[in-house]
């Protein structure tokens, strides 16, 4: 097994589908989206965060949402803006830098995925984000 489809297997498990995707109490805007995720259903849930991150370019917690979206659909490239942006809006989103790291691990890149670690662990010690982050990096 090649690197990547092995990284992208411990990812899968890491994160099946009982992932609370960053938010325990979602806004009504987001919440069917954060359903649709957590169903598996990536698509859908791309679908529906759509017009939200239009309408809202500086909503943190939208763009974390469909950064994560593509991410598990399978579309690497086109998620990372979506979690450039939201650190943009809040440099201190734990579940955004949580899940850059994660596809930091799926595109080879280690020191940027240790790098939001770090960030992680000033920003929260041991936290669910941090905890999670540190395992992808541990079995990748």
């Amino acid at each position: 097994m090649t690197r990547l489809p092995l990284a992208l297997a411990i990812l899968a498990a890491l994160a099946g589908p009982a992932l609370a995707v960053g938010l325990s109490d979602p806004p009504a805007s987001l919440a069917p989206a954060q359903a649709a995720l957590e169903g598996g259903d990536w698509n859908e849930a791309i679908r529906l965060l759509n017009p939200i991150v239009q309408a809202e370019p500086r909503n943190a917690d939208a763009l974390n949402l469909m950064g994560f979206a593509l991410r598990k659909a399978g579309r690497l490239g086109e998620a990372a803006p979506f979690y450039q942006a939201a650190l943009r809006a809040d440099p201190r989103h734990r579940g955004a830098l949580e899940y850059q790291g994660e596809l930091f691990l799926l595109l080879g890149d280690r020191a940027a995925a240790e790098a939001n670690l770090a960030k992680l662990t000033e920003l929260c010690g041991t936290c669910e984000e941090r905890e999670e982050l540190a395992a992808a990096l541990a079995g990748s």
